[in-house]
């Protein structure tokens, strides 16, 4: 579950390999001067997280607004609403299209996300959702208010995820969602398979 956020140059490390690990860009050094706009959206989000969370020298300030930039102008083109410090490491974004997720939301490692995706708050300040490690998020999936999910869940396309569940190891869908299977993604997305 949520550990910590990018606080140093090792943390920062960590974070863009283990995220270019989920992208399955192993084999890759760096992104394509043309294509892996979601890996250098990744990059971006990584690099804001950094220089965000150090302390504001004039050069780490720069960088910061830099990063600040190059994320929010890459989100807008892709589609991406996802603020910093919310996903740790491992994050796969699988498409191009519409992501929101609110600045208070924290998801755990190996997040594995599609389009139409919507994290958010209820009606109250703080009614935000705290989500596991090794969680599949399906396409048009909408989860939101002030609930946990647990690890290893997959959340099946267009569900409505309304309370909390927090037994690892399962799957939920419908509206509201609900447990339809007794595994979830231990064998699809954890570290081990990347």
């Amino acid at each position: 579950m949520w550990d910590s956020m990018i606080q140093t140059k090792k943390d920062l490390e960590k974070y863009l390999l283990e995220d270019k690990r989920a992208l399955g860009k192993k084999n890759k050094s760096r992104p394509s001067l043309i294509g892996d706009e979601i890996w250098k959206f990744e990059i971006y989000l990584r690099k804001h997280e950094y220089y965000n969370n150090l302390r504001q020298t004039p050069i780490n300030l720069l960088l910061k607004y830099f990063y600040k930039y190059l994320h929010y102008n890459t989100g807008i083109r892709l589609g991406f609403t996802i603020p910093i410090n919310v996903f740790e490491y491992g994050l796969r974004i699988n498409h191009i299209g519409l992501i929101i997720v609110n600045p208070g939301v924290k998801v755990g490692k190996y997040c594995d996300i599609h389009q139409g995706v919507n994290i958010g708050q209820n009606t109250n300040e703080g009614d935000i959702p705290v989500i596991g490690d090794n969680v599949w998020i399906g396409p048009g999936a909408k989860i939101f208010g002030k609930i946990k999910i647990g690890n290893n869940i997959a959340i099946g396309a267009n569900a409505v995820v309304n309370k909390s569940f927090t037994e690892n190891n399962i799957t939920i869908a419908g509206i509201p969602a609900k447990k339809i299977k007794c595994t979830g993604t231990e064998e699809m997305i954890t570290a081990k398979n990347l």
